[in-house]
């Protein structure tokens, strides 16, 4: 068995290898992968459960029923503790490590979930809000982060998108968790606190689980990091393994002991890398996700279809949908690439955007039974949103950074998603009342062409690579030597 020598990481087995590395080829790996990825079923539930639980909050207090203001506030809490989270979950993952800031989060997520299951006025769940926003920040850097530091660069991309199939798992559980407790005395309590649940199975199973294998040997205990790193690769791939991390470490010891986030700004490769990623974190909001995912059933009615119970089923099929495609990217992040899966993924978006316009500007002129084309347009925005811009920023946010900045600016980008997603959600109904809905998802087409202009310009393609490959990929281009140097690592990559 040859290996591809590149100073710093995971070298690449040949493509003729009997050994290749699969999805499915570790179980070790996998198991690693979707315990991490219960924080992102904690994120998607988080942010789906709110919309149902909305409705009998208000039924148990008037002061919620009768102001819009508090409404938005609870909706909204989340999503401010979020911004919190993330902005210092990158942080948290340097210092303490990433095992740690996940138990940490599943602490702070099931203390906020019993907080609000027990809350006695609007303002103590508005705390508990608070609390699980925290969580959910937390772990959604670290998840990734986690998972992208234990997984060989061949499956990199598609063990980072199992995490987005678990947040959008999350969120279709907590459509049928909404649609489950209706009937139940207690049903908003029932819905809000039944998150503690998997972030206390995550805390137990984690206990049992090995921190990061790159943290470890940077940080503690080059012995633990062995240790962990001989259940993912054989041993000739082992040895070259702690051959890269070495050579990593001691080139990091010679430069900057200390990270400055001024320097994310300052030192060019980190800041075109660190564009790249917020970028792509900021339009997968602005290209419209949440509005669908948070306001479906608001879309479905808006449409033309008037009950309650039948948006609800409607947008149940929105959330099946959306997890289903993530299925489909995690086979497609390693074969087609993360930059050729965005671009064709935002060209649907596009189109499926026109056609919601269309739909409903022919519904304010007038015209009757052109609901289910807007139904039509929901179903393909999310058949070609969840395989590419669901899984790829939080896949190439995950992989872009240097070691020594990959907490910071992990952190960092998470928390451009987290504002613009506050922004969105925020914003919409407003500016469909202001302008009209029709033209609100025009405005949201023509970012979507922005967003494919941004990716061509400014993201590289990063399959395969291993994460010192991607380092020189962003040192050729901050000297202006991107297109040959990216095209050289993608042919060795072939090769």
């Amino acid at each position: 068995m040859t290996i591809d020598m590149i100073p710093g990481s995971s070298g690449r087995i040949d493509a003729g290898d009997d050994k290749k590395i699969t999805y499915f080829s570790n179980k070790y790996v996998l198991g690693l992968t979707v315990v991490a990825g219960i924080g992102g079923l904690l994120f998607g539930y988080d942010t789906g459960v709110i919309s149902g639980a909305l409705l009998y909050i208000r039924d148990d207090f008037d002061a919620v029923d009768q102001s819009s203001f508090l409404q938005e506030t609870i909706v909204s809490m989340a999503l401010l503790g979020a911004m919190i989270g993330a902005a210092g979950g990158g942080w948290l993952n340097d210092v303490q490590g990433r095992k740690s800031a996940t138990l940490i989060a599943d602490v702070i997520f099931a203390l906020g979930s019993f907080v609000m299951a027990a809350a006695p006025d609007p303002y103590v769940l508005i705390f508990g809000r608070l609390l699980v926003g925290l969580g959910v920040g937390i772990a959604s850097v670290t998840a990734p982060m986690y998972i992208a530091e234990a997984a060989p660069s061949e499956i990199r991309g598609g063990l980072v998108s199992t995490n987005v199939l678990m947040i959008t798992g999350g969120q279709f559980l907590s459509y049928l968790v909404n649609l489950g407790f209706t009937q139940v005395r207690g049903t908003w309590r029932w819905m809000l606190g039944i998150a503690a649940v998997p972030a206390i199975l995550q805390f137990a199973l984690m206990l049992f689980l090995p921190e990061s294998p790159r943290w470890l040997y940077k940080n503690k205990s080059s012995s633990e990091a062995i240790a962990t790193l001989s259940k993912i690769y054989d041993p000739d791939r082992l040895n070259d393994e702690l051959q890269h991390l070495s050579a990593a470490l001691e080139e990091e010891r010679r430069g900057r002991n200390s990270v400055r986030y001024r320097d994310v700004f300052r030192i060019k490769e980190i800041r075109l890398a660190f564009m790249a990623g917020a970028g792509l974190q900021a339009f997968q909001q602005f290209t419209g996700i949440n509005t669908v995912m948070y306001y479906s059933p608001t879309i479905v009615q808006m449409a033309g279809f008037g009950s309650n119970e039948l948006a609800l089923q409607l947008s149940l099929i929105v959330a099946l949908m959306n997890a289903a495609g993530t299925v489909v990217g995690i086979y497609l992040i390693d074969h087609v690439g993360r930059r050729k899966l965005a671009l064709s993924s935002l060209t649907g978006v596009i189109l499926s955007l026109v056609l919601l316009s269309v739909a409903f500007f022919l519904e304010s002129s007038g015209h009757t039974n052109i609901g289910w084309v807007a139904v039509l347009g929901l179903v393909l925005y999310i058949s070609s949103f969840a395989p590419g811009m669901g899984p790829v920023p939080w896949t190439v946010n995950s992989e872009i950074y240097s070691e020594l900045y990959r907490g910071t600016c992990g952190g960092m980008a998470a928390t451009v998603n987290w504002v613009s997603n506050l922004i969105v959600a925020q914003s919409f109904l407003s500016v469909a009342d202001a302008v009209g809905t029709g033209l609100t998802f025009a405005i949201l087409a023509v970012i979507a062409v922005a967003a494919v202009v941004f990716v061509l310009m400014f993201v590289p393609e990063t399959k395969g690579l291993t994460f010192e490959e991607v380092e020189k990929l962003w040192r050729e281009r901050a000297r202006g030597r991107s297109n040959g140097a990216e095209k050289s690592l993608l042919e060795d990559d072939e090769t």
